[in-house]
């Protein structure tokens, strides 16, 4: 086969999903495929059905998903046809040659991808047929009504169930039945929970649905709460209900807090709200606060809530507020706290033309402030204060010292370059005088590169002492030179 037959066929393969012929062979051929190309991406499938059917001996249900659900293990057999002429006749010279490792299709087929099911193959098997004890669950699965495409997630997280001997799965399922669950209910919490097969019957799953059902929600209340893909951990949810009580939620309270807001036990299973919890609890919140906060919860999902409040902390803290303060505004106002979705600190701090320690102390008198600076919110920048007004008319005398003109651009653009107070600025460059420099040449350096005087008195004083100005005879020398290359640079 040549390489842009291959691409071609490969492409086709990868561009239509797996199960899209067995959904639609009838009208809709022409919807999705391009003239001629259903016929040659279908020869392949064929080939394979005929193999693991007729060759095989595999139930033809079984051997028909097996092969048009494996785009990539069929990808694998195009890969190694040479002839171009006739594909399908091409395979199943290849097949009968060269068996296949049965197992990668049927995983496959089952939903899971190659990286999931190649670490579960087995070693010295090759033929489905070679393992009895797969067949027969998989088949009960089927029968029951599981998807076969579902089937792949239990086989993943309760493999074990797989190996159960005859007659030990129709007994665990016909145990939930017991329950008075009804089949589709079963499949449901199987699919969403596999390890529910595995030894007995859960009794945080009976417990969990036994409360639920007290607080007056029906089955398929619960069922529809059930996110597909998701593995629902049932004695943590249990253990959630159970710390509710213990905040002093009484069964009322907590009948109606589910009902409101049910992904407090589903998102997760309730990782979501013992996160929050445990965040809160860090901060000193007592249980009664906590139950009361959750009594007045927003309509917000609670993950959505947790990194809300994580924000708003981050921000707090990048802001240089003391750790005590941020407890109190926690404490005090976790609701608005995973209520708002803040906006970035720099963008905060540049939009409000304030400084940290302004900002703080506007947080500290109104924590209510924060909800003016979501997202999508437009922030107005403060009034200028009477300490911000005094620092930048030392901020301007300071630029003037060095011989910008006063109301000119490039004194404008300086006020935005030069980062700090006056009294800042002329302390860090009457420090860099004193190593030695004269003033007249410190003020064509810090022109130049203005990001010296960006830096704290300790860590200008710090780095003249790494270059021995001080104590070492050289130490002049390499200033003068410093000198030289920031005036070459202007």
């Amino acid at each position: 086969m040549t390489p842009l037959a291959k691409l071609r066929i490969l492409s086709i393969l990868k561009w239509v999903p797996s199960n899209i012929v067995e959904n639609h062979l009838g009208s809709s051929k022409s919807r999705f495929w391009p003239t001629g190309a259903f016929h040659v991406a279908q020869k392949p499938s064929a080939a394979l059905l005929d193999y693991l059917h007729s060759t095989r001996s595999i139930q033809f249900l079984d051997a028909e998903n097996m092969s048009k659900n494996s785009p990539h293990f069929l990808e694998k057999l195009l890969k190694r046809v040479e002839n171009e002429e006739d594909i399908g006749r091409s395979i199943a010279r290849l097949l009968r040659y060269h068996p296949i490792n049965e197992f990668e299709p049927f995983f496959e087929s089952l939903g899971m991808k190659p990286s999931e099911y190649v670490p579960l193959l087995p070693r010295d098997l090759m033929f489905l047929s070679d393992d009895d004890l797969l067949l027969e669950n998989y088949q009960l699965l089927c029968n029951y009504g599981i998807a076969r495409s579902n089937i792949g997630k239990i086989y993943k997280e309760a493999k074990e169930v797989f190996q159960y001997d005859y007659g030990v799965l129709s007994s665990k399922l016909q145990a939930y039945e017991e329950l008075k669950l009804s089949q589709s209910t079963i499949i449901k919490f199987i699919v969403s929970s596999p390890y529910l097969l595995v030894g007995n019957v859960r009794v945080e799953f009976v417990q969990v649905l036994e409360e639920l059902k007290n607080f007056g929600m029906e089955i398929s209340w619960i069922e529809g709460h059930l996110l597909e893909g998701t593995t629902y951990n049932w004695s943590q949810m249990f253990g959630l209900l159970c710390l509710f009580r213990k905040m002093g939620c009484s069964e009322e309270q907590l009948a109606g807090l589910i009902a409101k807001h049910p992904g407090l036990l589903f998102e997760g299973s309730g990782d979501r709200t013992l996160s929050l919890i445990g965040f809160l609890l860090k901060f000193g919140s007592t249980m009664d606060q906590i139950h009361m906060m959750f009594l007045q919860f927003p309509q917000i999902q609670v993950g959505k809530f947790v990194l809300n409040l994580r924000q708003c902390f981050l921000f707090l803290n990048e802001i240089d507020m003391e750790i005590t303060e941020i407890g109190k505004i926690v404490r005090s106002h976790a609701l608005l706290l995973g209520s708002c979705t803040l906006k970035k600190t720099n963008s905060l701090l540049a939009n409000l033309n304030v400084g940290k320690k302004r900002l703080c102390k506007i947080v500290q008198e109104n924590p209510q402030e924060l909800k003016n600076w979501v997202l999508g919110n437009r922030v107005k920048p403060f009034p200028t204060s009477g300490e911000d007004l005094k620092s930048r008319i030392e901020k301007s005398k300071f630029l003037l010292s060095l011989g910008f003109v006063e109301n000119s651009d490039k004194m404008k653009a300086a006020f935005k370059v030069f980062r700090g107070k006056g009294d800042e600025l002329q302390e860090r460059f009457d420090c860099i005088v004193k190593a030695g420099l004269k003033q007249k040449d410190v003020s064509e350096m810090v022109k130049v590169s203005p990001q010296i005087l960006n830096q704290t008195k300790d860590v200008i004083q710090m780095k003249m002492d790494f270059l021995y100005v001080n104590h070492h005879p050289s130490g002049p020398q390499v200033w003068q030179d410093l000198k030289k290359i920031c005036c070459s640079e202007k």
